[in-house]
This record gives structure tokens, C-alpha cells and sequence, in this order.
């Protein structure tokens, strides 16, 4: 089986499920939990990701002829993104594994308990113009790659003042995070949080209750953007998703 993904870096799919406020939201947060279930584990999803093979300079990628002789279980894709430094297109082979040995021992995402305490209300403020913020990549060895950040939001955590940087993650607001749980109880090099936004409000809503490990926490092939300072936050963020947890080898002999 074969496709071509849409030109992407390793962000993520936006969750089917909106948050609502109220009573309804522990409700829809334990649907959420149950959709991201169900994404890492898909045959294309994060713990299927086995091999991102780059493409050497004018080779066309053949995903039909990668394919050639795989499992069944095997679909290869295609993926562009753009060199930090030349501003050339970037082409890779992706091979997904519906039977990979990761999703074989996945159990579960750990996550915090439900606290409507870090629901919080932000102002935005869009910013004219396709202005771009340099974000670091975990597999780029300290380089850089611009993305759009279409707005500001500033809110205040703790007696604290924060402007963050969310970009455009393929029409959807993406904010990639930092806080002092990182590499303890959560994921080492940060966790993302889509943020929802109608056009033309001047609020948004951050529930860090939907924060989740990137794509990189589940597999060693994606190459996922990591929070810049202005993303740190300076209190242990107690909410979202914390660490995925696989099996013991050897548990299901038991």
C-alpha cells in the first residue's frame, strides 16, 4: 500500500474533538484521550513510523517501488520539507509498519488527572504579515527552521507574564511548550497544544489538559520542533499527557 503525505515537518493531526466548557469537558477530555489512542496506534500512526529514508540529491521519491516486496502491513509515503540552510525541498520515503513491534507493546499515555484549573483564557493579537519565528528541530543538531506565527498570545500564569508563539500547522494553531516537568514526569523536549481560534476573536483558549507528547516521543524517526524560550513556562504544567508506557518484554508470556 502506498500515498503521498501532504508537505509537512513532524507536527501532528488536529483532535476530532472540540473541548467545551462546563460539565461536558471531563467528559469530552476522556474522549479525547480514547481519539489519541486510537491516532498512535493507526497503521500510519506515530508508533508505526519505523524508517524516514532521505533522498539523495536529484533522486525522485518512489514510494510504488519502495513498497516492492514489503508485508502487507508495510505503507510507504512520501514527505517534502525544506532544508534549513539552502531553502532547497527535502524529500523522504516514510515506511509505516501496522504491525510494528512499538505499537505490539504500547500499553497507554500516562496522563495527569483532569484539572479545569488549567483551562486558561489568553488574549490574541494576529500579527500582520507571514512573520516567522525560528524554531529548533530535535534532529537538526542545533539548526533551525522558520515557521509562521500568525498571532500573539499573552496570558498570565502564576503572577506571571508569557507571550507565546503558536504557528500555523496547516491552518490550525500549534503551540509548542516547555515547563520544569519536562524530562521528570513528562516528555524531555516538550509537549504541543493545538489552540483553537475563530477568525477574527481577539481570545482564545489554552486547555493544557490536551497537551500531548509529540510525534517524537513515540518514534525516533519524526523530526518534531522543540519550544523556543519564549514557549518555557516557568510552573510544572500538572495536566496533559505525561509519558506513553509500553509493556515489559516478555509480560504476555506471563
Amino acid at each position: 500500500m502506498t500515498e503521498t503525505a501532504p508537505p509537512a515537518d513532524d507536527h501532528a493531526a488536529p483532535p476530532a474533538t472540540a473541548a467545551p466548557a462546563g460539565a461536558d469537558a471531563r467528559a469530552a477530555w476522556e474522549a479525547w484521550r480514547e481519539e489519541r489512542h486510537a491516532s498512535v496506534t493507526a497503521p500510519t500512526g506515530n508508533l508505526a513510523l519505523v524508517e524516514t529514508r532521505p533522498m539523495g540529491p536529484g533522486e525522485v521519491p518512489d514510494p510504488v517501488a519502495a513498497a516492492e516486496g514489503l508485508p502487507g502491513s508495510v505503507t510507504v509515503t512520501v514527505v517534502e520539507r525544506t532544508e534549513p540552510v539552502s531553502g532547497a525541498p527535502e524529500h523522504f520515503l516514510r515506511f509505516w509498519d501496522a504491525e510494528a513491534p512499538a505499537i505490539r507493546s504500547f500499553e497507554r499515555i500516562d496522563t495527569f488527572p483532569y484539572d479545569p484549573a488549567w483551562v486558561l483564557d489568553a488574549a490574541y493579537t494576529p500579527v500582520e504579515g507571514a512573520r516567522k519565528v525560528a524554531f529548533e528541530h530535535i534532529r537538526d543538531n542545533g539548526g533551525t527552521r522558520d515557521l509562521v506565527v500568525p498571532g500573539d498570545i499573552a496570558l498570565t500564569v502564576d503572577g506571571t507574564d508569557y507571550t507565546l508563539s503558536a504557528f500555523d500547522d496547516d491552518g490550525t494553531l500549534l503551540l509548542v511548550f516547555g515547563d520544569p516537568t519536562n524530562g521528570d514526569s513528562t516528555y524531555g523536549a516538550g509537549r504541543f497544544l493545538f489552540v483553537p481560534h475563530e477568525t477574527g476573536s481577539d481570545r482564545v483558549t489554552l486547555d493544557f489538559n490536551r497537551a500531548f507528547v509529540p510525534p517524537c516521543g513515540f518514534s525516533d524517526q519524526y523530526n518534531c520542533p522543540m519550544p523556543p524560550r519564549q514557549n518555557r513556562l516557568h510552573l510544572p504544567v500538572e495536566a496533559g499527557e505525561k509519558l506513553p508506557v509500553a509493556e515489559e518484554p516478555g509480560a504476555r508470556e506471563h
